[in-house]
């Protein structure tokens, strides 16, 4: 990370782009079979609400890319039904033999506030975003264990890190599917498999609604790509969440700061209130690199107490 001389290829390598027709996912697409990956197209090609579908859009993307020169094929996959999945990877294997990145791209919308919002359509929002991601994740899993080599990019969203009005179901999912980036990323890394994260902002027919039209000229597809692929390539970080958009590139952790310890007598409601300002102290906050890490420091605590006041 931070060596501008670095040369991001894709060569001999296959990579599998979900939600590629349009969008962020054609982007992603074109630009890692212009690097020299072998690229399977999947796209169900419904609206943005998830009705409907169509090969045409990943049909015209899969003829540009071998129009370019690259290889390519196409692949309707609802990323929500496993088996359809797995049929992919099947043929991504079948064609070349290996899959060695994983773009988890596909998405829908159904925007209500959460008083308006069915049920179904939180189900379906979850259904695509995070048993998608669970999905394309599974049937590659073993196949980049046995080849000790793998990069899988998870798609978050700004509405999962810090909430949007009238998101709940997207939100809910964006960032469940970090959840599940951090786990991958530790139960990967003895096989060399990287788990990342990309958080974009770009004017897609999923955003295009939500942004002032005089934004809409710097909100490209190919600015968040070029964080994709930084993602995905052989040096890559690993369990990292970039944000990416118009240009601008930042990365989003979650911290917990250093808090305090009350003996068993002290434990109630009050006692936490009375102490939230030192409880929200920034000094000494950590990034974890694994869940276990926060109860270890809290036994710690209680465990010095326990010794300082024997």
């Amino acid at each position: 990370m931070g060596n501008e001389s670095v040369t991001i290829e894709f060569t001999d390598q296959v990579a599998i782009v979900t939600g590629a027709g349009g969008g962020l996912g054609r982007s992603h697409a074109l630009a890692l079979a212009a690097r020299g990956a072998k690229v399977v197209v999947n796209d169900l090609g419904g609206g943005v609400d998830g009705s409907g579908g169509s090969s045409l859009a990943s049909q015209e993307v899969v003829a540009l890319i071998k129009a370019n020169g690259g290889q390519a094929i196409a692949h309707g996959a609802n990323v929500a039904n496993f088996d359809e999945v797995d049929d992919m990877v099947q043929q991504a294997l079948s064609e070349w033999g290996r899959v060695d990145v994983l773009v988890n791209n596909a998405g829908i919308l159904r925007d209500k506030s959460f008083a308006k919002m069915t049920l179904d359509d939180f189900k379906l929002v979850m259904d695509v975003h995070l048993m998608g991601s669970v999905n394309c994740c599974k049937a590659v899993w073993e196949t980049m264990r046995a080849q000790s080599y793998g990069r899988i990019m998870m798609t978050t969203s700004s509405s999962g890190l810090y909430g949007n009005f009238g998101q709940a179901n997207y939100g809910a999912a964006k960032m469940a599917v970090l959840g599940l980036m951090n786990t991958l990323s530790l139960e990967g890394g003895k096989y060399d498999i990287k788990v990342n994260a990309l958080a974009p902002s770009a004017a897609t027919r999923m955003t295009e609604s939500l942004f002032p039209p005089e934004t809409i000229a710097t909100l490209t597809a190919e600015a968040v790509t070029a964080g994709a692929l930084a993602l995905v390539h052989k040096d890559s970080p690993t369990n990292y969440i970039l944000c990416a958009g118009a240009g601008g590139y930042s990365s989003a952790r979650i911290f917990e700061t250093e808090g305090i310890y009350l003996g068993a007598e002290q434990q109630s409601p009050e006692a936490v209130m009375a102490q939230m300002d030192v409880i929200n102290n920034l000094a000494g906050q950590q990034n974890y690199a694994s869940g276990f890490m926060q109860p270890q420091k809290f036994l710690e605590k209680a465990m010095a107490h326990l010794k300082a006041n024997a």
